[in-house]
């Protein structure tokens, strides 16, 4: 490490290189009276150092989002796309699914949310030059089972469906051996199946999408109409970490999710006049 880079002052430069520290991993895991006792240095001086190697590891100040748009060389990962395989699918989305963060597919029952995640977990199995991300996945049911047999019919379509592939490349890519199927049925389950078995997967590079399907089916039975403050928490809760993992692995987050209506209903009285 190269400490004359930092906004340091001579001393405490000088100070670091004669204590052999060699990166701001060694100060941050040190104590500021480590440091004091190793640096010979005054505390002040040791507040002084903390606070400047700390803003190293954090961008300078809050971004908008036009900010974030703008700023395509500092936030690549914000820019890049996984593609749905289907060109006016990827034209409406500005390319795909963003690699960081979470994105909610909602709609009408038997509007083909879970057609359009059983193809995303083919997609990211495709060379990056198509549009994938050469990975697998991991497709969390937790209310129905897993639709294997529409998952083979795509997968035998693959050759009309993705006709800007070479067919050679198409039939190398054992699609069914690389998608990872999760039952989580309830709230612990899931949480076990995110902490778990997905960190597994995603540490070992196995996989570089999650397909959750869907997310408001955990919630629906297991709180009442008083609960919604716990309901709100747990949402939370799993949402950060769904964050996390996906910034932290560049995995794309899709969430299933079907729309309800409640209708309510209407006593029609009769009346004379």
């Amino acid at each position: 490490m190269d400490w004359d880079q930092f906004d340091l002052n001579p001393k405490t430069v000088a100070a670091l290189k004669k204590a052999d520290i060699k990166s701001v991993k060694e100060i941050l895991n040190l104590s500021g009276a480590d440091l004091q006792r190793l640096m010979k240095l005054p505390s002040a001086d040791i507040q002084c150092l903390l606070k400047t190697v700390s803003h190293t590891l954090r961008r300078n100040s809050m971004l908008t989002a036009l900010q974030l748009y703008q700023d395509k060389d500092n936030f690549p990962s914000q820019h890049q796309r996984l593609s749905l395989g289907c060109s006016l699918l990827d034209n409406l989305l500005k390319g795909g699914i963003p690699l960081v963060g979470i994105t909610e597919l909602a709609g009408e029952s038997s509007a083909g949310k879970t057609q359009i995640g059983l193809q995303l977990c083919l997609c990211v199995q495709y060379p990056h030059k198509y549009g994938g991300l050469e990975s697998g996945a991991v497709y969390i049911c937790t209310e129905d089972v897993f639709p294997s047999k529409r998952l083979q019919q795509l997968i035998d379509q693959q050759h009309k469906l993705r006709a800007d592939v070479p067919a050679e490349i198409i039939q190398k890519i054992r699609f069914g051996n690389s998608i990872f199927v999760e039952q989580a049925a309830d709230l612990d389950t899931f949480q076990q199946c995110i902490t778990r078995r997905l960190s597994l997967l995603l540490a070992r590079g196995m996989v570089r999408l999650v397909v959750i399907d869907s997310m408001a089916a955990l919630f629906r039975g297991e709180f009442g109409p008083a609960e919604a403050a716990l309901r709100a928490r747990y949402l939370q809760t799993f949402g950060a970490q769904l964050h996390s993992l996906s910034t932290r692995f560049r995995t794309p987050i899709v969430c299933i999710n079907q729309v309800w209506y409640l209708i309510a209903s209407y006593s029609v009285g009769t009346g004379s006049g």
